[in-house]
């Protein structure tokens, strides 16, 4: 109970950039005290800057930690989750990068008996909670890249990795991103993160990024390709026409999850 109202007050916080202690009581309908008490928490976290009379969004480049992007547009990744799974066939080889949607993806992979049944689809990851949570899957085949764990996000990055992604073909590269926008193209947080990622476009005979509405038109630090290496977008809500007309230039498809 306490994790969502928290979830929903860095929400809350992110959408407005600056909260008061009333506009918090008044839009999650708790008392002041207990909005106090919550901002002094994500303050002690280092995820939120208290002030007086409330709470300010950190910078642009701050990342959350993985376990507060679980709640966030829950419904959209699990609905682009699903198109994504139904997308793929017995055989293919899939890459997936860390984040609450891909997470979601390897959730709806595992889900169809058809890709979970005598080693018919082989996982490749940097996630170490995706890896963790289709291993228990006998019938799947995990392939984990090499490198260091990243706290934020479970993701092992850094050159260890190359030893993997340099030695395999995948069909299948599945992104999930921080940011899709005409201007950047593909983005995230993290240096190292967007290293990870291009190599898993590299390795890929196509590539399929899972980008819900929030991220569209929303460029972020490290820059991880151009839109020419985008096969599909499937996201949640109509595209802004600048980036439709963009993606359409270098013949990527665009999969609404509200349209199906």
């Amino acid at each position: 109970m306490r994790q969502q109202r928290l979830n929903q007050l860095l929400e809350l916080i992110s959408e407005r950039g600056h909260v008061s202690i009333a506009e918090v009581e008044s839009a999650l309908g708790i008392s002041a005290a207990t909005a106090r008490r919550d901002i002094g928490h994500l303050a002690e976290q280092r995820l939120v800057t208290r002030t007086h009379g409330g709470a300010t969004a950190l910078g642009s480049a701050y990342e959350l930690p993985l376990q507060y992007k679980i709640s966030r547009q829950a419904d959209a990744k699990l609905a682009i989750a699903t198109v994504v799974a139904d997308l793929l066939v017995p055989g293919e080889t899939v890459a997936l990068n860390g984040g609450t949607t891909t997470s979601e993806v390897a959730r709806s992979i595992g889900r169809r008996p058809d890709l979970a049944e005598d080693g018919s689809i082989t996982v490749v990851t940097n996630a170490l909670n995706i890896a963790y949570e289709l291993s228990i899957r006998p019938n799947l085949n995990i392939v984990v890249t090499g490198g260091a764990a990243r706290t934020q996000s479970y993701e092992l990055v850094g050159p260890l990795s190359d030893g993997v992604l340099s030695k395999i073909n995948i069909d299948t590269a599945i992104l999930g991103v921080d940011g899709i926008s005409t201007r950047a193209g593909l983005t995230t947080i993290h240096p190292a993160e967007a290293k990870i990622s291009s190599d898993f476009i590299a390795a890929a005979q196509r590539t399929i990024v899972v980008a819900d509405s929030t991220k569209l038109e929303h460029p972020t630090f490290a820059r991880i390709s151009d839109l020419s290496s985008v096969t599909m977008l499937v996201t949640d809500r109509p595209v802004p026409e600048p980036l439709t007309k963009a993606l359409a230039e270098v013949g990527a498809e665009i999969v609404v999850t509200s349209d199906q």
